[in-house]
Protein backbone atom coordinates (compact mmCIF):
# COMPACT_ATOMS: atom_id res chain seq x y z
CA UNK A 1 0.00 0.00 0.00
CA UNK A 2 3.27 2.47 0.33
CA UNK A 3 2.80 3.26 -3.32
CA UNK A 4 -0.70 4.62 -2.58
CA UNK A 5 0.19 8.09 -2.05
CA UNK A 6 0.42 11.46 -3.76
CA UNK A 7 3.51 12.31 -6.00
CA UNK A 8 4.67 15.27 -4.40
CA UNK A 9 4.71 12.91 -0.90
CA UNK A 10 7.98 11.13 -2.98
CA UNK A 11 9.83 14.51 -3.90
CA UNK A 12 9.25 15.52 -0.09
CA UNK A 13 10.74 12.60 1.23
CA UNK A 14 13.31 12.50 -0.82
CA UNK A 15 14.22 16.38 0.04
CA UNK A 16 14.04 15.15 3.73
CA UNK A 17 16.36 12.39 3.02
CA UNK A 18 18.52 14.71 1.12
CA UNK A 19 18.63 17.10 4.14
CA UNK A 20 19.60 14.15 6.52
CA UNK A 21 16.22 15.27 8.10
CA UNK A 22 14.31 11.97 7.32
CA UNK A 23 14.56 10.16 10.78
CA UNK A 24 13.83 13.29 13.07
CA UNK A 25 11.00 12.22 15.49
CA UNK A 26 7.20 14.03 14.58
CA UNK A 27 3.68 14.09 14.71
CA UNK A 28 0.71 14.70 12.99
CA UNK A 29 -2.78 15.08 13.39
CA UNK A 30 -5.83 13.87 11.26
CA UNK A 31 -9.09 16.14 11.25
CA UNK A 32 -11.67 17.82 9.55
CA UNK A 33 -12.38 21.91 9.54
CA UNK A 34 -16.51 21.59 9.33
CA UNK A 35 -18.64 19.05 10.04
CA UNK A 36 -20.16 17.09 6.97
CA UNK A 37 -23.92 18.52 6.00
CA UNK A 38 -24.34 21.39 7.58
CA UNK A 39 -24.46 19.09 11.11
CA UNK A 40 -22.83 18.90 14.20
CA UNK A 41 -20.95 15.88 13.63
CA UNK A 42 -19.25 12.88 12.26
CA UNK A 43 -18.63 9.63 13.09
CA UNK A 44 -15.41 8.05 12.69
CA UNK A 45 -14.67 5.14 10.20
CA UNK A 46 -12.11 3.85 8.33
CA UNK A 47 -9.91 3.23 11.31
CA UNK A 48 -9.33 -0.41 11.05
CA UNK A 49 -8.58 -0.46 7.18
CA UNK A 50 -6.09 2.12 7.84
CA UNK A 51 -4.41 0.19 10.68
CA UNK A 52 -4.31 -2.79 8.26
CA UNK A 53 -2.71 -0.79 5.50
CA UNK A 54 0.18 0.07 7.78
CA UNK A 55 1.04 -3.26 9.03
CA UNK A 56 1.27 -4.13 5.22
CA UNK A 57 3.47 -0.87 4.45
CA UNK A 58 6.63 -1.01 2.42
CA UNK A 59 7.75 -0.73 -0.83
CA UNK A 60 8.60 -3.74 -3.49
CA UNK A 61 11.15 -4.41 -5.68
CA UNK A 62 8.69 -3.34 -8.38
CA UNK A 63 7.49 -0.36 -6.48
CA UNK A 64 10.91 1.05 -6.09
CA UNK A 65 11.67 0.28 -9.68
CA UNK A 66 8.72 2.53 -10.71
CA UNK A 67 9.85 5.25 -8.55
CA UNK A 68 12.80 4.87 -10.48
CA UNK A 69 11.26 5.53 -13.90
CA UNK A 70 9.16 8.56 -12.49
CA UNK A 71 11.36 10.36 -10.28
CA UNK A 72 14.07 13.17 -11.51
CA UNK A 73 17.34 11.22 -13.05
CA UNK A 74 19.10 13.47 -10.57
CA UNK A 75 17.47 11.12 -7.62
CA UNK A 76 20.14 9.65 -5.81
CA UNK A 77 20.20 5.43 -6.17
CA UNK A 78 20.94 5.06 -2.15
CA UNK A 79 17.38 6.84 -1.97
CA UNK A 80 15.70 4.01 -4.09
CA UNK A 81 17.70 1.62 -1.33
CA UNK A 82 16.75 3.27 1.72
CA UNK A 83 12.91 3.27 0.28
CA UNK A 84 13.24 -0.56 -0.01
CA UNK A 85 14.05 -0.90 3.70
CA UNK A 86 10.96 1.69 4.57
CA UNK A 87 7.87 -0.01 7.02
CA UNK A 88 6.12 1.20 9.92
CA UNK A 89 8.14 -0.09 12.19
CA UNK A 90 8.59 3.04 14.23
CA UNK A 91 5.20 4.62 13.74
CA UNK A 92 2.88 4.83 16.86
CA UNK A 93 -0.64 5.20 15.65
CA UNK A 94 -3.69 6.81 18.36
CA UNK A 95 -7.22 7.51 17.39
CA UNK A 96 -10.73 7.62 18.56
CA UNK A 97 -12.41 4.00 18.80
CA UNK A 98 -14.04 3.40 15.17
CA UNK A 99 -17.63 4.59 15.71
CA UNK A 100 -17.28 7.52 17.42
CA UNK A 101 -19.00 10.60 17.34
CA UNK A 102 -16.19 13.37 16.24
CA UNK A 103 -16.59 16.82 15.87
CA UNK A 104 -14.82 19.73 14.00
CA UNK A 105 -10.78 20.59 14.49
CA UNK A 106 -11.16 17.43 17.18
CA UNK A 107 -8.05 15.39 16.05
CA UNK A 108 -9.76 11.27 14.59
CA UNK A 109 -6.26 9.78 14.83
CA UNK A 110 -2.16 10.80 16.10
CA UNK A 111 0.65 9.93 14.19
CA UNK A 112 3.90 9.71 15.50
CA UNK A 113 7.00 8.31 14.18
CA UNK A 114 10.30 9.26 11.46
CA UNK A 115 9.72 12.75 10.11
CA UNK A 116 9.57 10.91 6.13
CA UNK A 117 7.45 8.23 6.79
CA UNK A 118 4.73 10.36 8.74
CA UNK A 119 5.11 12.15 5.88
CA UNK A 120 4.33 9.23 3.30
CA UNK A 121 1.51 8.19 5.37
CA UNK A 122 -0.76 11.37 4.55
CA UNK A 123 -2.67 10.56 1.54
CA UNK A 124 -3.44 6.77 2.01
CA UNK A 125 -4.52 7.75 5.44
CA UNK A 126 -6.63 10.47 4.43
CA UNK A 127 -8.15 8.29 1.56
CA UNK A 128 -9.27 5.28 3.75
CA UNK A 129 -10.43 8.00 6.80
CA UNK A 130 -12.49 10.53 4.72
CA UNK A 131 -14.87 9.00 2.58
CA UNK A 132 -15.37 6.25 5.05
CA UNK A 133 -16.28 8.22 7.99
CA UNK A 134 -18.53 10.75 5.48
CA UNK A 135 -20.65 7.32 4.33
CA UNK A 136 -21.15 6.49 8.01
CA UNK A 137 -22.42 10.12 8.82
CA UNK A 138 -24.59 10.29 6.05
CA UNK A 139 -25.87 6.86 7.48
CA UNK A 140 -26.74 7.41 10.92
CA UNK A 141 -27.97 10.94 9.65
CA UNK A 142 -30.63 8.34 8.07
CA UNK A 143 -31.45 6.12 10.92
CA UNK A 144 -31.47 9.26 12.99
CA UNK A 145 -34.40 10.12 10.85
CA UNK A 146 -35.57 6.73 10.38
CA UNK A 147 -36.12 5.95 13.92
CA UNK A 148 -34.20 3.42 16.02
CA UNK A 149 -37.38 0.47 14.36
CA UNK A 150 -37.53 1.44 10.58
CA UNK A 151 -35.29 -1.30 8.88
CA UNK A 152 -33.25 0.18 6.80
CA UNK A 153 -31.33 -1.38 3.53
CA UNK A 154 -28.55 0.08 1.50
CA UNK A 155 -28.87 -0.91 -2.37
CA UNK A 156 -26.46 1.80 -3.52
CA UNK A 157 -24.40 -0.53 -5.60
CA UNK A 158 -25.09 -0.14 -9.19
CA UNK A 159 -25.53 4.13 -8.36
CA UNK A 160 -21.76 3.96 -6.46
CA UNK A 161 -18.11 5.52 -7.48
CA UNK A 162 -16.50 2.56 -9.27
CA UNK A 163 -16.88 -0.77 -7.15
CA UNK A 164 -14.47 0.10 -4.64
CA UNK A 165 -16.72 2.43 -3.38
CA UNK A 166 -19.66 0.42 -3.41
CA UNK A 167 -18.01 -2.12 -1.23
CA UNK A 168 -17.00 0.46 1.34
CA UNK A 169 -20.60 2.07 0.95
CA UNK A 170 -21.69 -0.95 1.89
CA UNK A 171 -19.50 -1.43 5.10
CA UNK A 172 -19.68 1.67 6.35
CA UNK A 173 -23.28 2.35 5.80
CA UNK A 174 -23.79 -0.55 8.25
CA UNK A 175 -21.43 1.04 10.78
CA UNK A 176 -23.74 4.38 10.44
CA UNK A 177 -26.68 2.34 11.44
CA UNK A 178 -28.22 1.00 8.08
CA UNK A 179 -29.74 -2.83 8.78
CA UNK A 180 -28.43 -4.82 5.66
CA UNK A 181 -27.05 -4.36 1.91
CA UNK A 182 -27.91 -5.76 -1.22
CA UNK A 183 -24.26 -5.93 -2.33
CA UNK A 184 -23.56 -9.82 -1.97
CA UNK A 185 -19.70 -9.20 -2.34
CA UNK A 186 -19.73 -6.62 0.59
CA UNK A 187 -22.10 -9.66 2.48
CA UNK A 188 -19.89 -12.05 1.59
CA UNK A 189 -16.00 -9.82 2.38
CA UNK A 190 -17.43 -7.88 5.72
CA UNK A 191 -20.62 -10.29 7.17
CA UNK A 192 -22.86 -7.54 6.53
CA UNK A 193 -26.45 -9.54 6.19
CA UNK A 194 -27.60 -9.32 2.87
CA UNK A 195 -31.45 -8.75 1.30
CA UNK A 196 -33.37 -8.07 -1.73
CA UNK A 197 -36.34 -9.73 -4.04
CA UNK A 198 -37.38 -9.50 -7.74
CA UNK A 199 -36.74 -6.56 -9.90
CA UNK A 200 -40.11 -5.20 -12.26
CA UNK A 201 -37.76 -7.08 -14.83
CA UNK A 202 -38.71 -10.42 -13.56
CA UNK A 203 -42.60 -9.94 -13.31
CA UNK A 204 -41.95 -8.10 -17.07
CA UNK A 205 -40.69 -11.45 -18.38
CA UNK A 206 -44.13 -13.33 -17.72
CA UNK A 207 -47.20 -12.91 -19.90
CA UNK A 208 -49.44 -15.50 -18.35
CA UNK A 209 -50.53 -17.94 -15.61
CA UNK A 210 -49.14 -21.07 -18.47
CA UNK A 211 -45.56 -19.61 -17.96
CA UNK A 212 -44.92 -20.47 -14.57
CA UNK A 213 -42.87 -24.11 -13.84
CA UNK A 214 -43.25 -26.09 -11.99
CA UNK A 215 -46.84 -25.68 -11.08
CA UNK A 216 -47.01 -27.44 -7.61
CA UNK A 217 -45.70 -26.69 -3.99
CA UNK A 218 -46.47 -28.94 -0.80
CA UNK A 219 -48.09 -27.96 1.60
CA UNK A 220 -45.69 -26.79 4.72
CA UNK A 221 -47.37 -29.31 7.45
CA UNK A 222 -47.16 -32.12 4.32
CA UNK A 223 -49.36 -33.83 2.20
CA UNK A 224 -50.29 -33.63 -1.49
CA UNK A 225 -49.50 -31.35 -3.62
CA UNK A 226 -51.03 -27.95 -4.71
CA UNK A 227 -51.61 -26.60 -8.14
CA UNK A 228 -50.57 -22.85 -6.78
CA UNK A 229 -51.50 -20.80 -9.69
CA UNK A 230 -54.89 -22.54 -9.88
CA UNK A 231 -55.49 -21.55 -6.60
CA UNK A 232 -54.20 -17.89 -6.91
CA UNK A 233 -56.22 -17.47 -9.71
CA UNK A 234 -59.43 -18.56 -7.86
CA UNK A 235 -58.54 -16.72 -4.59
CA UNK A 236 -58.06 -13.48 -7.00
CA UNK A 237 -61.34 -13.42 -7.86
CA UNK A 238 -62.74 -12.86 -4.64
CA UNK A 239 -59.94 -10.68 -3.73
CA UNK A 240 -61.27 -8.51 -6.23
CA UNK A 241 -64.78 -8.82 -5.23
CA UNK A 242 -63.65 -7.33 -1.91
CA UNK A 243 -61.53 -4.48 -3.05
CA UNK A 244 -64.17 -3.80 -5.65
CA UNK A 245 -61.44 -4.37 -8.21
CA UNK A 246 -62.56 -6.00 -11.62
CA UNK A 247 -60.46 -8.68 -12.30
CA UNK A 248 -59.71 -8.34 -15.68
CA UNK A 249 -57.87 -5.25 -15.35
CA UNK A 250 -55.61 -7.76 -12.87
CA UNK A 251 -52.09 -8.07 -15.08
CA UNK A 252 -52.00 -11.73 -15.22
CA UNK A 253 -48.09 -11.82 -16.38
CA UNK A 254 -47.61 -10.39 -13.00
CA UNK A 255 -49.86 -12.53 -11.24
CA UNK A 256 -47.79 -15.70 -13.12
CA UNK A 257 -44.40 -13.93 -11.86
CA UNK A 258 -45.50 -13.83 -8.20
CA UNK A 259 -46.75 -16.94 -8.30
CA UNK A 260 -43.38 -18.60 -9.96
CA UNK A 261 -41.98 -16.68 -7.06
CA UNK A 262 -43.64 -17.86 -4.42
CA UNK A 263 -43.00 -21.24 -5.61
CA UNK A 264 -39.74 -20.88 -5.97
CA UNK A 265 -39.36 -19.16 -2.13
CA UNK A 266 -42.85 -20.09 -0.45
CA UNK A 267 -41.55 -18.46 2.72
CA UNK A 268 -39.76 -15.57 1.32
CA UNK A 269 -42.35 -14.37 -0.91
CA UNK A 270 -42.26 -10.58 -1.54
CA UNK A 271 -44.46 -8.74 -4.02
CA UNK A 272 -43.13 -5.84 -6.39
CA UNK A 273 -46.09 -4.15 -6.57
CA UNK A 274 -45.67 -1.14 -9.04
CA UNK A 275 -44.82 -2.50 -12.17
CA UNK A 276 -48.05 -1.95 -13.65
CA UNK A 277 -50.83 -0.17 -11.44
CA UNK A 278 -50.95 -0.89 -7.61
CA UNK A 279 -53.90 -0.36 -6.81
CA UNK A 280 -55.86 -2.39 -9.98
CA UNK A 281 -53.49 -5.20 -10.05
CA UNK A 282 -50.82 -5.40 -7.73
CA UNK A 283 -51.96 -5.58 -5.19
CA UNK A 284 -54.62 -7.71 -5.91
CA UNK A 285 -52.60 -10.23 -7.44
CA UNK A 286 -50.47 -10.05 -4.34
CA UNK A 287 -53.24 -10.82 -1.90
CA UNK A 288 -54.11 -13.64 -4.15
CA UNK A 289 -50.87 -15.12 -3.98
CA UNK A 290 -49.94 -14.36 -0.39
CA UNK A 291 -53.78 -16.06 0.94
CA UNK A 292 -52.98 -18.87 -1.89
CA UNK A 293 -49.30 -19.75 0.25
CA UNK A 294 -51.17 -18.81 3.46
CA UNK A 295 -53.89 -21.87 2.63
CA UNK A 296 -50.70 -24.46 2.16
CA UNK A 297 -48.97 -23.11 5.56
CA UNK A 298 -46.81 -20.51 4.35
CA UNK A 299 -46.22 -16.48 5.01
CA UNK A 300 -45.81 -13.93 2.83
CA UNK A 301 -42.86 -11.27 3.90
CA UNK A 302 -43.42 -8.07 2.90
CA UNK A 303 -44.48 -5.84 -0.57
CA UNK A 304 -42.15 -3.34 -2.47
CA UNK A 305 -43.28 0.06 -3.72
CA UNK A 306 -40.83 1.60 -5.94
CA UNK A 307 -42.79 4.63 -7.42
CA UNK A 308 -45.32 7.04 -6.62
CA UNK A 309 -46.53 9.12 -3.73
CA UNK A 310 -45.11 6.38 -1.59
CA UNK A 311 -46.55 7.54 1.91
CA UNK A 312 -49.87 7.51 0.18
CA UNK A 313 -49.68 4.40 -0.90
CA UNK A 314 -47.92 2.51 1.97
CA UNK A 315 -51.74 3.87 3.73
CA UNK A 316 -53.90 2.51 1.42
CA UNK A 317 -52.02 -0.57 1.44
CA UNK A 318 -52.10 -0.76 4.88
CA UNK A 319 -55.77 -0.72 4.58
CA UNK A 320 -56.33 -3.34 1.69
CA UNK A 321 -54.10 -5.37 4.05
CA UNK A 322 -56.57 -5.59 6.72
CA UNK A 323 -59.78 -6.04 4.75
CA UNK A 324 -58.34 -8.91 3.93
CA UNK A 325 -57.02 -10.43 7.03
CA UNK A 326 -60.55 -9.46 8.51
CA UNK A 327 -62.75 -10.84 5.26
CA UNK A 328 -60.68 -14.19 5.11
CA UNK A 329 -59.58 -14.25 8.70
CA UNK A 330 -55.66 -14.51 8.36
CA UNK A 331 -54.76 -12.09 11.06
CA UNK A 332 -51.07 -11.87 10.49
CA UNK A 333 -51.96 -10.68 6.69
CA UNK A 334 -53.05 -6.83 8.74
CA UNK A 335 -48.77 -6.77 9.43
CA UNK A 336 -47.20 -7.27 6.46
CA UNK A 337 -44.17 -5.37 6.21
CA UNK A 338 -44.14 -2.68 3.19
CA UNK A 339 -41.13 -1.84 1.97
CA UNK A 340 -40.20 1.53 -0.46
CA UNK A 341 -37.73 2.68 -2.81
CA UNK A 342 -37.16 5.00 -5.42
CA UNK A 343 -34.02 7.58 -4.87
CA UNK A 344 -35.14 7.74 -1.12
CA UNK A 345 -33.25 11.12 0.46
CA UNK A 346 -33.72 12.97 3.65
CA UNK A 347 -36.26 14.92 2.33
CA UNK A 348 -38.21 11.71 1.76
CA UNK A 349 -37.76 10.45 5.19
CA UNK A 350 -39.25 14.05 6.61
CA UNK A 351 -42.09 13.58 4.01
CA UNK A 352 -43.11 10.41 5.71
CA UNK A 353 -42.83 11.50 8.81
CA UNK A 354 -44.38 14.47 8.09
CA UNK A 355 -47.68 12.84 6.80
CA UNK A 356 -47.78 9.68 8.24
CA UNK A 357 -46.91 6.50 6.25
CA UNK A 358 -47.27 2.31 7.15
CA UNK A 359 -43.75 2.19 5.65
CA UNK A 360 -41.79 -0.64 7.93
CA UNK A 361 -38.07 -0.56 5.43
CA UNK A 362 -36.82 1.95 3.62
CA UNK A 363 -34.21 0.77 0.65
CA UNK A 364 -31.82 4.03 -0.26
CA UNK A 365 -28.97 3.95 -2.22
CA UNK A 366 -27.49 7.26 -4.48
CA UNK A 367 -28.53 9.43 -1.83
CA UNK A 368 -26.70 7.36 0.46
CA UNK A 369 -23.65 6.15 -1.30
CA UNK A 370 -22.98 9.21 -2.95
CA UNK A 371 -23.11 11.81 -0.52
CA UNK A 372 -24.76 14.28 -2.69
CA UNK A 373 -25.21 16.97 -0.33
CA UNK A 374 -21.30 17.07 0.57
CA UNK A 375 -19.09 14.58 -1.81
CA UNK A 376 -16.40 15.09 1.33
CA UNK A 377 -16.00 15.22 4.49
CA UNK A 378 -12.49 17.54 3.40
CA UNK A 379 -9.99 15.96 6.25
CA UNK A 380 -6.76 17.25 6.54
CA UNK A 381 -3.71 15.86 7.79
CA UNK A 382 -0.94 18.21 9.47
CA UNK A 383 2.27 18.20 11.24
CA UNK A 384 2.38 19.52 14.61
CA UNK A 385 5.66 18.60 16.20
CA UNK A 386 9.18 17.85 14.65
CA UNK A 387 12.34 16.78 16.92
CA UNK A 388 10.76 17.85 20.04
CA UNK A 389 9.53 21.55 18.72
CA UNK A 390 6.03 21.99 18.02
CA UNK A 391 4.81 24.01 14.84
CA UNK A 392 1.83 25.11 13.29
CA UNK A 393 0.60 26.32 10.02
CA UNK A 394 -0.54 30.21 10.33
CA UNK A 395 -3.09 31.91 8.97
CA UNK A 396 -5.28 34.67 8.42
CA UNK A 397 -7.89 32.37 8.48
CA UNK A 398 -8.79 30.94 11.98
CA UNK A 399 -10.34 28.06 10.85
CA UNK A 400 -7.14 27.03 8.27
CA UNK A 401 -4.83 27.57 11.20
CA UNK A 402 -3.22 24.90 12.94
CA UNK A 403 -3.09 23.91 16.71
CA UNK A 404 0.23 22.76 17.50
CA UNK A 405 2.11 20.09 19.76
CA UNK A 406 1.22 16.59 20.84
CA UNK A 407 -2.26 16.80 22.50
CA UNK A 408 -4.08 14.39 24.27
CA UNK A 409 -7.79 14.93 24.03
CA UNK A 410 -10.50 15.14 26.38
CA UNK A 411 -14.49 14.94 26.09
CA UNK A 412 -16.24 16.45 29.00
CA UNK A 413 -19.71 14.99 29.88
CA UNK A 414 -22.84 16.95 32.22
CA UNK A 415 -24.70 15.96 35.13
CA UNK A 416 -26.91 14.53 32.46
CA UNK A 417 -24.86 12.06 30.64
CA UNK A 418 -24.21 14.46 27.26
CA UNK A 419 -20.99 15.18 25.77
CA UNK A 420 -20.51 18.99 26.05
CA UNK A 421 -17.26 19.85 25.42
CA UNK A 422 -14.21 18.19 23.47
CA UNK A 423 -10.94 19.52 25.22
CA UNK A 424 -7.42 19.69 23.82
CA UNK A 425 -4.48 19.43 26.30
CA UNK A 426 -0.81 19.14 25.53
CA UNK A 427 0.46 15.67 25.99
CA UNK A 428 2.10 16.51 29.12
CA UNK A 429 -0.43 17.99 30.82
CA UNK A 430 -2.43 16.21 33.87
CA UNK A 431 -5.41 14.86 33.33
CA UNK A 432 -8.25 17.02 34.34
CA UNK A 433 -10.35 15.85 36.83
CA UNK A 434 -14.44 15.42 37.33
CA UNK A 435 -16.18 18.23 39.35
CA UNK A 436 -12.70 20.50 39.23
CA UNK A 437 -13.61 24.10 37.68
CA UNK A 438 -11.27 24.26 34.31
CA UNK A 439 -9.92 27.13 32.41
CA UNK A 440 -10.23 26.99 29.09
CA UNK A 441 -10.02 28.64 26.03
CA UNK A 442 -12.81 27.84 22.76
CA UNK A 443 -11.55 27.59 19.41
CA UNK A 444 -13.72 30.81 18.12
CA UNK A 445 -13.33 32.95 21.18
CA UNK A 446 -9.89 32.27 21.96
CA UNK A 447 -9.58 35.96 23.43
CA UNK A 448 -11.41 35.27 26.27
CA UNK A 449 -10.79 32.64 29.08
CA UNK A 450 -14.26 30.34 30.24
CA UNK A 451 -14.44 28.44 33.27
CA UNK A 452 -16.40 24.34 32.77
CA UNK A 453 -16.99 22.02 35.70
CA UNK A 454 -17.27 18.80 34.14
CA UNK A 455 -19.45 16.02 36.31
CA UNK A 456 -17.16 12.97 34.01
CA UNK A 457 -13.95 13.69 31.83
CA UNK A 458 -13.62 11.10 29.07
CA UNK A 459 -9.94 10.55 27.33
CA UNK A 460 -11.21 9.74 23.68
CA UNK A 461 -7.96 8.12 22.24
CA UNK A 462 -6.59 4.84 22.25
CA UNK A 463 -3.15 3.69 21.03
CA UNK A 464 -4.17 1.29 18.65
CA UNK A 465 -0.47 0.60 16.74
CA UNK A 466 3.42 0.14 17.68
CA UNK A 467 6.22 -1.54 16.32
CA UNK A 468 4.53 -2.13 13.55
CA UNK A 469 1.56 -4.19 14.84
CA UNK A 470 -1.89 -3.44 15.72
CA UNK A 471 -1.52 -3.57 19.75
CA UNK A 472 -5.34 -2.88 20.93
CA UNK A 473 -7.25 -5.69 19.61
CA UNK A 474 -10.11 -4.23 16.75
CA UNK A 475 -13.80 -4.69 17.61
CA UNK A 476 -16.16 -6.47 14.82
CA UNK A 477 -18.01 -4.59 12.46
CA UNK A 478 -21.27 -5.05 14.30
CA UNK A 479 -19.42 -3.81 17.63
CA UNK A 480 -18.62 -0.92 15.86
CA UNK A 481 -22.20 -0.52 14.70
CA UNK A 482 -23.27 -0.74 17.96
CA UNK A 483 -21.07 1.77 19.27
CA UNK A 484 -21.15 4.24 16.73
CA UNK A 485 -25.21 3.94 17.78
CA UNK A 486 -24.46 4.42 21.74
CA UNK A 487 -22.28 7.27 20.76
CA UNK A 488 -25.08 9.21 18.95
CA UNK A 489 -27.14 8.53 21.42
CA UNK A 490 -25.37 10.31 24.30
CA UNK A 491 -25.60 13.70 22.57
CA UNK A 492 -28.08 16.19 23.28
CA UNK A 493 -31.09 16.64 21.28
CA UNK A 494 -29.66 20.32 20.20
CA UNK A 495 -26.07 18.85 19.02
CA UNK A 496 -27.74 15.92 17.49
CA UNK A 497 -30.47 17.39 15.85
CA UNK A 498 -29.51 17.86 11.83
CA UNK A 499 -31.06 21.23 10.84
CA UNK A 500 -29.09 24.09 11.99
CA UNK A 501 -27.59 22.60 15.13
CA UNK A 502 -26.20 23.87 18.23
CA UNK A 503 -22.29 24.12 17.54
CA UNK A 504 -20.46 21.73 19.52
CA UNK A 505 -17.62 23.46 21.82
CA UNK A 506 -14.35 22.83 21.04
CA UNK A 507 -11.67 24.14 23.65
CA UNK A 508 -7.90 24.53 24.47
CA UNK A 509 -6.47 24.18 27.83
CA UNK A 510 -4.70 27.84 29.10
CA UNK A 511 -1.63 26.25 28.73
CA UNK A 512 -1.83 24.94 24.87
CA UNK A 513 -3.15 28.60 24.38
CA UNK A 514 -0.32 30.06 25.51
CA UNK A 515 1.81 27.54 23.63
CA UNK A 516 -0.35 28.80 20.38
CA UNK A 517 0.67 32.96 21.46
CA UNK A 518 4.11 31.76 21.76
CA UNK A 519 3.76 30.43 18.28
CA UNK A 520 2.22 33.43 16.96
CA UNK A 521 4.27 35.99 18.17
CA UNK A 522 7.44 34.24 17.09
CA UNK A 523 6.27 34.78 13.70
CA UNK A 524 5.66 38.55 13.53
Amino acid sequence: MAPLTDFYQLTMAYGHWRAGRHRLPAAAELFFRRAPFRGAFAVAAGLAEGLRCLRAFRFSAADVAYLRSVLPSTTEDAFFDYLATLDASEVTISAVPEGSVIFARVPFLQVKGPLLVVQLMETVLLCLVSYASLVATNAARFRLLAGPDMKLMEIGLRRAQGPDGALSASKYSYIGGFDCTSNVLAGKLYGIPVCGTIAHSFIMSFTSLEEVQPRELLPLAGGEPVDLPALAKSLLQRVCELLQTPPEKTNRGELAAFVSYAISFPHDFQGLLDTYCVRRSGLPNFCAVALALHQLGYRAVGVRLDSGDLARQSKEIRRVFRACGAHFQVPWFETIPIAVSNDISEQSLEEFSREGSEIDMIGVGMNLVTCPLQPSLGCVYKLVEVNGSPCMKLTEDEEKMTIPGIKTIYRLYDAAGHPFMDLMALEEEPLPSAGQELAIRVLGRLDETSKVVPTTVEPLHHTYFRDGQVCEPLPSLPEVRSHAQVSLSLLSPAHRRLHEPQPYPVAMTERLHNLLTKLQQATQ
